[in-house]
């Protein structure tokens, strides 16, 4: 049976603790569910905007 993914509210609509929360939910379930998958990629973010502030 197929179950539809509960909506998470935009974050505008929610408490500052409540926005990290959902925002770590999405990060997480945008790299499938695996947290090494998400530092990686934010690891990789980091540098890239590094890079671009070094840059000007």
């Amino acid at each position: 049976m197929n179950n539809p993914k509960p909506e998470t509210p935009a974050p505008s609509q929610l408490s500052d603790a409540a926005s990290l929360d959902a925002a770590a939910d999405q990060a997480i379930a945008a790299c499938g569910g695996d947290a090494r998958a998400l530092l990686i990629a934010n690891e990789f973010l980091e540098r890239e905007m590094e890079e671009q502030v070094s840059r000007g």
